[in-house]
């Protein structure tokens, strides 16, 4: 417990000792009572009465801390001392309940705060020197030993360990990095120590990036905020005005007024007027949903995207990286006359220069330390393959293009994914099956995402029509469009919206370079931040850090909770406010009532947005 937290349970028990005091012991003098009860108040409500001066020198009268300090004071006056504490009492109470509720969000999001480093250990001159992250310039070597956080991206050129990414990704499973493997900074090396090559600068990593969405992410309110924001300041001044009317003209139209009554109703009033249940149990809700979307690990940058996520209707996909896993495996070989083991061979040292993703697949796929003095001449052929001289042997590796510009005689394969035709002196040896794995995960989100009632999933996608039409068609998406410039994607989401219902939404889900347009241009984009690009994170609104699909229905589903939770607690709110007002003004009821429907109706608004915090049930 916090120690501003452990101050407010100290006042609160000391004034609630004092008030039971008061009330079950009755002293010589009605002085000595009274003057518990005043003292009481003095002890739980002296905060509220001087941030209420305070705001009365910075043009902030008509706030709920003026508000409860005239009633409370106005009680004072017509010697109603009990309902002037309770009024305090049942305030703080409430107070320490939203408190408890921020809390426990801000940890789910500070736990990604943790992930900032504190220092860097960087090789200069011979020597290892502890600098500030920010001092580290790009291509200088940083050493990271085990139970240290990455400072900074890299390459690691030396050392294997594994990586705790759970900060960073909510993944709970270490992954395994060595020589040559990208890292991002704010991961912890769990078991030995690394070398590593700084490819940005902090201003530019992962990790200040991530950083600086979560502290972003409260300055863009939702729609349902800034009513509440506007409605506050045109209120509260009319209910102030309709209780100083309440007070004055009884007493001046009607004979047998009397003055003590008519101020005591337009003091139980002014309490009611109080908007406390919704100024402060709204933006909670939306704070409670961020937070507990990020538990999950999606980063939301402001609570007017939380709110849209519960009006989608459309979501449109890229392919690779989002519903496939972006990394291209030789999945099957067929041969014609040499052993499986030499086709691909042939083709991996063929290839053995190139930094095309199918290249290393190949070289990937044949797993063994290649000599590339066997290969004596490449030529790259655009858009149809290479040629190569292996061991003497004139090799050719790529598409049906490159057989029949070299009039090879080979047989055409019917496989889904990226063919790739090897050849061997003019004679066809085999083809390689290359293609892109459907992620896991991608299945699991098709399905929720038909659960949470969206209208249309759509993939887009810059990749060849079959390889498309399969995806798309083991995945039962609704529609599917191949082979698109990114310009194009841009020509169907911009179709696709003018398709949805009116204040519904499109969602586009992406993770390239190529993508940050597109995710721009949608009601909503949301980026794979794992595997994705850094102008497709700058460019979404949401960010999925584990790359998986699925997560963007637990945000769906996070974020309609939120919703159905605001529209209750409004609901509520407004309806007993409305009911005591009236009572109030008729005299039906006392200051008691009063409180409950200031006080009591806020802390049960903020005990209902409490079930924000429970995700469990959200897979």
């Amino acid at each position: 417990m916090k120690r501003k937290q452990k101050k407010q349970w100290i006042k609160l028990i000391l004034s609630l000792f004092l008030c039971l005091l008061s009330f079950f012991i009755k002293f010589e003098t009605k002085k000595i009572n009274n003057g518990l009860l005043i003292l009481a108040y003095g002890i739980v409500g002296i905060d509220i009465v001087l941030k209420a001066i305070r705001n009365l020198f910075k043009g902030k009268m008509l706030d709920e801390n003026f508000l409860m300090t005239i009633a409370t004071l106005g009680a004072f006056g017509i010697g109603e001392f009990p309902e002037a504490v309770a009024v305090m009492l049942f305030y703080q109470i409430g107070e320490l309940f939203q408190s408890y509720a921020v809390d426990k969000s801000r940890k789910s999001i500070s736990d990604l705060m943790e992930i900032r480093p504190d220092y860097a250990n960087v090789y200069r001159k011979g020597k290892i020197l502890k600098v500030d992250p920010d001092e580290v310039k790009i291509d200088e070597i940083i050493l990271v030993k085990p139970g240290e956080k990455i400072p900074l991206d890299g390459r690691v050129i030396e050392g294997e360990t594994m990586l705790d990414t759970k900060a960073l990704t909510g993944e709970a499973v270490p992954r395994k990095v060595t020589v040559e493997d990208e890292v991002l900074s704010g991961c912890i090396n769990n078991t030995s120590s690394l070398k590593i090559k700084v490819t940005k600068e902090f201003g530019e990593s992962t990790v200040k990036k991530i950083l600086d969405l979560v502290e972003n992410a409260s300055s863009r309110k939702s729609v349902a905020e800034n009513f509440i924001s506007k409605f506050a300041r045109i209120y509260t001044p009319v209910v102030v005005i309709i209780a100083l009317l309440l007070m004055l003209l009884p007493n001046l139209i009607l004979k047998d007024a009397q003055f003590s009554d008519w101020f005591y109703r337009a003091l139980s009033f002014l309490v009611v007027s109080c908007p406390c249940a919704l100024v402060i149990s709204i933006p909670l809700a939306f704070f409670l949903g961020i937070g507990a979307a990020s538990k999950k690990g999606v980063l939301i940058k402001g609570s007017n995207y939380l709110e849209a996520l519960a009006k989608t209707e459309i979501i449109a996909c890229d392919k690779t990286g989002t519903l496939t896993e972006g990394v291209f495996k030789v999945q099957k070989i067929e041969s014609s006359g040499y052993s499986k083991k030499e086709v691909l061979k042939m083709a991996a040292l063929a290839e053995s220069f190139s930094n095309h993703p199918i290249s290393h697949s190949l070289k990937q796929a044949y797993g063994k330390k290649m000599n590339k003095k066997e290969v004596t001449k490449t030529q790259e052929i655009a858009g149809q393959g290479v040629l190569a001289i292996v061991e003497g042997q004139t090799v050719l590796v790529g598409n049906e293009k490159l057989m029949n510009k070299y009039k090879i005689n080979f047989e055409k394969s019917e496989e889904e994914g990226t063919l790739v035709y090897v050849a061997k002196n003019n004679e066809w040896i085999g083809t390689l099956v290359i293609s892109d794995k459907i992620k896991d995960d991608a299945y699991k989100a098709i399905q929720r995402f038909k659960k949470n009632r969206v209208k249309k999933i759509v993939m887009l996608t810059g990749d060849r029509e079959k390889a498309s039409a399969y995806v798309a068609k083991t995945l039962n998406l609704d529609e599917y469009h191949a082979e698109l410039l990114p310009q194009e994607k841009c020509e169907w989401i911009e179709k696709l919206i003018t398709e949805k219902t009116e204040n519904k939404k499109v969602i586009f889900v992406g993770d390239g370079i190529n993508d940050a347009p597109v995710l721009a241009l949608a009601d909503i984009g949301i980026s794979m931040g794992g595997l994705g690009s850094d102008a497709a994170i700058e460019a979404s609104d949401i960010v999925i850090m584990t790359d998986e699909p699925s997560k963007i229905a637990s945000s769906i589903q996070i974020s309609k909770k939120t919703m159905r939770i605001v529209k209750q607690n409004s609901f509520f709110a407004i309806a007993i406010k409305i009911g005591v007002l009236l009572l109030s003004a008729l005299g039906l009821t006392s200051m008691w009532a009063s409180v409950f429907a200031d006080v009591g109706v806020s802390i049960l608004a903020i005990l209902n947005t409490l079930r924000l915090l429970d995700v469990k049930k959200i897979s």
